[in-house]
């Protein structure tokens, strides 16, 4: 089988005295109450109860303090430093992807590998935003902000991320419901007591404009306001028409800092105004033939070119995002911790995205010897016009005491979470739609289709109350234990109005067709119980071996708030909750004076519940099983003063071990997973004020999912992918950067869509040029 080849595109955290957004509630006062009994019998053992959680940090100290990776996590539901937490967990520094030039999450999302946007969408429905791969399974449901579940497809900016944490293996003991390979937890910049202020302005390929800034000022001896801001417009290298456009604007605002109650209150308001991408035709393309049998000079055909635009000017992608979180933090004693959370967001999606399938009744053919002439439908308006809703009041209690002779470290804790979905149906209106497009010189200002409402609408909420504990038991220096357990008592709702008629719509009976009829009307409730047990062996301070085995479910309507009546449908509240299962070990150690982590991980995952067909009697049956095992190996810090480096390779083996294939070349491997991965990142710190660097990304071949599509590739080629920087500190306060990306200008697919009509390409080489100032 032939592969797909195109172009590429490029491409201090807070400690326990700076303080996070919460709030006094009742399930504050819960937690007070849980923890009189817990905070009676601990004892201190010489630090502050927040040094549970105090962040061991890698640090790369060369001229302006790199920090790529810190050594612990932000949640206090991981009381131990990075070295001794028993699973493959990825942490991103800001440091690390602010000097890559990374603007959004999927780009930082690079430097763990084997994680990315491989998919391109469904026929006309195109995956937009974070829709983000993890060890073989979907993982845009499972990404959280300061551990509150983050809601909607959009592209998340990172100007206001101090970290990217990836936990790969089941998530649900630490997060509720979630994709059965792991959460990504994006940790917000908080005000802190230093004075400090930094902007920063670039400039790159394809007209991209981006200033970003960050003010911090102490307020008196407690206080401290801190801004974070953001504008951008910019093109996309290598590709025609398209725009990002996006600002935003986040305080955050902190009292008691360095006192033993902490308050902090922050917003975020973000606004994009975007002309989205519907891909590039992969005809042409090695693994394509002719769709129809009587024009075989079909398959010789050139391919496009990969700028190509086969969407108009009149396609738009609107977002508006908006967080307000209050948390609250009181030590207790010196060894217990309380902490509140209270959050609201909402994210609200309007979007036209004009799509196309390259099928052979789309591809129209006036004269086969000249490709000029020839056109392709563009017949797949794809509406979106979404908003979701999350409000929840978390909290979290975390101590450390000793009982029989043994140290725990101990947390616990309930949340309140309510999350809601608004969806309204459009249409195009009857008799009008695009007119179609030149293959190989699309013009994207035309006019003819016109879309309103239709008057259908979904609306979905689910209500959560969960409790958890997690307890890590230490018997001496050498040995720990660690486990945790999580109950999630959910209710999801969801009804609709729908059209009548076409492909799936409801029987329309004496109606006219498209006429708005009751669609769903659905509840699910039930108890998700989760849980976690690690052990941990230290031969010496700075390593650790450890075995860990976790368990998590993912309920029907889980990821997206909706549920189905459709027998084939995984949202179907008939069915049980999909269950995943990984046993893990592995190694980390500290070496180089501490300065540089190396880790070794094997895995084994195991899911359950697919739903899938039965070939005989055609009906669908939850006896669906897959497996994803793998090694992942990884080393992140500094080999020396002025060296950095933050480097992952994973091999990764998946199956379907019980059920049909999936992948449209009738293997048994998943879609959109590369079977090997590698990402290197490593900067090198001169003492005239010079840095020069670079990296380079390596992601095997990708299989698109089964579809009826006829002559289309099954799979894309592997490719490299080379990346530089060099940076100049001109003074103490300002320095100047060069990123380059895609040096080699290698082609490449960067995702491809189940029926392999279309796909993403990637960028040719391009640039940014940045000019950073901070006092």
């Amino acid at each position: 089988m032939s592969p797909i080849t195109s172009r590429k595109h490029p491409v201090s955290l807070r400690k326990p005295g700076s303080s996070q957004p919460s709030s006094l509630s009742v399930s504050l006062l819960t937690g007070l109450v849980l923890a009189a009994p817990l905070a009676a019998s601990a004892q201190s053992t010489g630090g502050p109860a927040a040094d549970a959680t105090d962040f061991e940090t890698v640090h790369v100290e060369g001229k302006r303090g790199k920090v790529y990776s810190s050594g612990q996590l932000s949640s206090p539901k991981f009381s131990q430093p990075l070295l001794d937490t028993t699973q493959t967990i990825n942490v991103i520094g800001s440091d690390l992807f602010n000097e890559q030039g990374a603007t959004n999450l999927t780009e930082a999302l690079r430097n763990s590998p084997g994680v990315g946007t491989f998919y391109a969408g469904e026929n006309g429905n195109t995956t937009t935003g974070d829709a983000i791969y993890l060890r073989g399974f979907d993982t845009s449901g499972s990404i959280f902000v300061d551990g509150v579940r983050d809601l909607g497809s959009i592209s998340r900016d990172v100007f206001n991320i101090e970290q990217i944490e990836v936990a790969k293996g089941p998530a649900g003991t630490d997060n509720g419901r979630t994709a059965p390979t792991g959460a990504i937890n994006l940790v917000s910049k908080q005000a802190h007591a230093h004075d400090r202020t930094s902007v920063s302005a670039s400039y790159g390929s394809a007209d991209q404009k981006r200033v970003t800034a960050d003010w911090n000022q102490t307020l008196g001896g407690t206080s401290a306001l801190r801004l974070n801001l953001m504008a951008q417009d910019s093109g996309v290298p290598g590709r025609d028409t398209i725009e990002n456009k996006r600002w935003a604007v986040a305080p955050s605002l902190a009292f008691g800092l360095g006192t033993p109650t902490r308050t902090t209150l922050s917003l975020l308001h973000v606004k994009q105004d975007n002309l989205p991408d519907g891909g590039v035709p992969t005809i042409g393309l090695p693994g394509y033939s002719s769709p129809d049998p009587s024009r075989p000079q079909l398959g010789d055909a050139d391919p496009v070119a990969s700028s190509n635009f086969y969407g108009t000017l009149s396609d738009y992608d609107d977002v508006t995002a908006d967080m307000a979180t209050l948390r609250i933090e009181h030590d207790l004693s010196d060894a217990t911790r309380l902490i509140n959370t209270t959050r609201w967001g909402s994210t609200k999606q309007d979007y036209l995205l004009t799509a196309f399938m390259g099928s052979a009744a789309n591809l129209v053919t006036p004269d086969l010897d000249d490709p000029s002439g020839w056109t392709v439908a563009r017949s797949l308006p794809t509406f979106k016009n979404q908003r979701n809703t999350i409000m929840t009041n978390q909290t979290a209690l975390a101590t450390r005491f000793d009982a029989g002779g043994l140290r725990h470290d101990l947390s616990a804790g309930m949340e309140l979470t309510r999350e809601e979905l608004d969806t309204y149906g459009m249409r195009a209106v009857t008799g009008t739609a695009w007119p179609a497009v030149n293959l190989y010189r699309p013009n994207p200002d035309v006019t003819g289709l016109q879309w309103e409402r239709s008057g259908a609408r979904g609306e979905g909420r689910t209500d959560t109350v969960a409790a958890y504990v997690f307890d890590t038991i230490a018997f001496n220096e050498q040995w720990q234990v660690n486990g945790g357990v999580r109950a999630d008592r959910y209710k999801t709702q969801f009804q609709s109005t729908v059209p009548c008629g076409g492909r799936r719509g409801p029987d329309c009976g004496s109606l006219d067709e498209g006429s708005i009829v009751p669609g769903v009307d659905a509840r699910i409730s039930d108890t998700l119980l989760n849980w976690k047990l690690g052990a941990l062996y230290k031969p010496v301070a700075n390593g650790s071996f450890y075995a860990n085995y976790a368990v998590a479910q993912q309920p029907p309507g889980g990821g997206s708030l909706e549920l189905s009546d459709a027998d084939r449908s995984p949202d179907n509240p008939a069915l049980d909750p999909q269950k995943a299962r990984t046993a893990e070990i592995g190694t980390k150690w500290n070496v180089l004076d501490q300065r540089l982590m190396l880790t070794a991980a094997l895995y084994d995952t195991r899911i359950s519940n697919e739903l899938i067909r039965d070939p005989v009697d055609q009906q669908y049956y939850q006896t669906g099983h897959k497996r994803v095992r793998g090694v992942e190996l990884s080393a992140v810090g500094q080999v020396t003063d002025a060296w950095s480096v933050s480097t992952g390779f994973t091999v990764m083996d998946t199956d379907v071990l019980s059920g049909p294939a999936v992948s449209t070349d009738g293997s048994t491997d998943l879609t959109y997973t590369p079977k090997r991965a590698f990402t290197a990142w490593s900067t090198y710190d001169f003492p005239n004020g010079l840095t020069i660097g670079g990296g380079a990304r390596y992601s095997g071949e990708l299989k698109r999912g089964v579809d009826g599509a006829v002559g289309t590739p099954a799979y894309t080629k592997d490719y490299w992918v080379v990346d530089a920087v060099a940076s100049y500190a001109v003074s103490p306060n300002l320095d100047l950067r060069l990123n380059l990306y895609n040096l080699l200008d290698k082609d490449n697919v960067a995702a491809i869509n189940k029926s392999g009509y279309r796909y993403t390409p990637g960028t040719p080489r391009s640039m940014m040029f940045t000019v950073n100032y901070h006092f």
